[in-house]
């Protein structure tokens, strides 16, 4: 297991930009990772990515030098443990609500003492050990595994003060169309009393000591969040391609 940058960037309270992707190609990894990005996240909820392709993206993402993160589809400690056997370092985690859900999430990503994932054979536990004891590298993956659970409801708001108070959270990421809907705005999260919402969430985090994430659409945008304290930013990778895309194509239409 290797070194995750991206958490030791956030503890240092430096910023950290990547996407988030639903591709199932290790290539798509591969270039993001050349191209700079702090972190590759892998949809393992909006996407027809499997488990048994993830090693491979995780295979991508080391040789590129990105981290592998994941959103996992479900707060289930048999499903996150497949992801990170395969080597993902960090889950985040969608659709929590109550401190119970975090802590059950916290739970499978860390080994005991402070959780209960399971250790078996594979990979990093076994033929990546290196010179590494099974000692060492327990205390190692707990310590680099990030835990970013998701505010994306109005019932976690309504419980973030218990949610906060759950060992073993690097910060939480903010998802602003989910929670728009839940608040029952379902054109979008551009109204007043989404954004009153967001940013009373946002102040909450950071009072806690913890890291703040949500989505950028533009480096302008990711600039703005981060003058406001938020540190962990994610674009699309659609989005992203979308944008550069345009940029190009302004020398058509000029």
């Amino acid at each position: 297991m290797q070194e995750n940058t991206v958490k030791t960037r956030l503890k240092n309270s430096q910023p950290v930009l990547g996407i988030i992707s639903n591709s199932i190609d290790p290539t798509v990894a591969e270039l993001c990772g050349f191209s700079g990005l702090d972190f590759y996240m892998i949809d393992g909820e909006h996407s027809p990515v499997t488990t048994s392709q993830v090693q491979d993206i995780v295979r991508a993402c080391e040789v590129s030098g990105i981290t592998p993160l994941a959103r996992v589809r479900a707060n289930d400690p048999k499903l996150i443990l497949q992801f990170l056997d395969a080597g993902v370092m960090g889950i985040m985690m969608p659709d929590i609500k109550t401190a119970a859900d975090v802590a059950a999430c916290v739970s499978a990503v860390k080994y005991p003492p402070k959780g209960e994932r399971g250790l078996g054979p594979v990979r990093s536990a076994d033929y990546l050990l290196g010179n590494r004891s099974q000692g060492d590298y327990v205390a190692f993956a707990n310590e680099q595994t990030l835990v970013m659970p998701m505010i994306e409801n109005r019932e976690a708001i309504d419980n973030l003060d218990d949610i906060l108070k759950i060992d073993g959270i690097d910060g939480f990421v903010i998802s602003p169309r989910d929670l728009a809907m839940s608040m029952g705005y379902y054109d979008g999260p551009g109204h007043d009393e989404v954004k009153k919402a967001i940013g009373a969430v946002v102040e909450k985090i950071k009072a806690a000591g913890l890291i703040v994430g949500t989505t950028a659409a533009s480096g302008d945008q990711a600039k703005t969040l981060i003058d406001r304290g938020v540190l962990f930013c994610l674009n699309s990778f659609a989005g992203l391609l979308k944008s550069a895309a345009g940029d190009f194509m302004k020398g058509r239409n000029s």
